[in-house]
């Protein structure tokens, strides 16, 4: 085996883990403060992609600057989903929650395909062809910029949960509903905001990614299914882990490549889901129950 391959094959992967993590910090928030899990986040991150594509293609927007006006719109979108749709099912059991939201996908899916088509769309960026040599390994500038981007956005949103006053009433509600309405929080305004702040994470993972490979409207359920398989991996409602599920699941799926075919590099994260539901159900960041 060739170690310049593996260590190439490596790079790659956690620079995309970057990414990973971003769109998995969107799942992880909205279900540790409100305990649904959003089956349509894959949807809407694809949702997002063509809004950057026809951002590009229409005004000649880079993706890279794009990104702050996907991610506003995601959040107004995903505000307004959890106002309508989310609101009205956090009281119902699980499985009732399971079909709005795979019916929401269902509607962000066909969505993208009447309005964009069904073909995959790779519009030509500026940085498209760069690339930086650094020894043994060549890497991407797009996949560079993706991984800085995507960190620093998800350290942005632990900060805001920290410091801001909203962040902190968010992590109140999450820990304490029944006390948060007490104290007189006002619950559903709080999980719009955190669903919408789900959505712009996963609005801008969207943005990053345009450059990186080409947008299909029925690309969203695999990234769905990592992004789940990141939160059980980093613990269900830890935004820590999220961040170190991503890195390590970009990088094993990467160096999967190794042994398997690409399309078959899922096999190696489902793989290590089901060791972690086996040995560590609480997942790595995850507190017991």
């Amino acid at each position: 085996m060739n170690l310049d391959v593996v260590l190439q094959l490596a790079l790659q992967g956690f620079l995309m883990g970057g990414v990973y993590s971003l769109i998995a910090l969107g799942l992880s928030l909205i279900f540790g403060v409100m305990k649904v899990i959003n089956f349509a986040h894959g949807e809407m991150m694809v949702f997002a992609m063509f809004l950057s594509i026809t951002l590009l293609l229409g005004w000649g927007i880079d993706p890279y600057l794009s990104l702050l006006v996907v991610a506003a719109a995601m959040f107004g979108v995903g505000y307004l989903v959890q106002r309508v749709f989310v609101n009205r099912i956090l009281d119902l059991p699980e499985a009732m929650q399971v079909l709005v939201l795979v019916g929401l996908a269902i509607i962000f899916e066909n969505g993208t395909l009447m309005i964009w088509g069904g073909s995959d769309i790779s519009p030509k960026t500026s940085l498209a062809l760069s690339s930086l040599r650094w020894g043994p390994v060549t890497v991407d500038v797009p996949r560079l910029i993706a991984f800085a981007l995507a960190i620093i956005i998800t350290l942005m949103v632990m900060i805001f949960l920290k410091k801001t006053t909203i962040g902190k009433a968010i992590r109140a509600a999450a820990d304490n509903r029944f006390g948060a309405l007490i104290i007189g929080t006002h619950i559903n305004r709080l999980y719009g905001i955190c669903f919408g702040i789900g959505a712009a994470c996963v609005g801008a993972a969207g943005a990053l990614l345009v450059p990186l490979m080409p947008a299909k409207a029925t690309m969203g359920a695999p990234y769905t299914m990592i992004s789940f398989v990141i939160v059980i991996l980093g613990g269900m409602g830890s935004l820590v882990g999220a961040l170190v599920g991503g890195l390590i699941i970009g990088v094993a799926e990467s160096l999967g490549t190794v042994f398997l075919p690409s399309s078959m590099k899922q096999v190696v994260s489902f793989t290590i889901m089901v060791v972690i539901l086996l040995f560590r159900p609480q997942g790595l960041f995850g507190a017991k129950s």
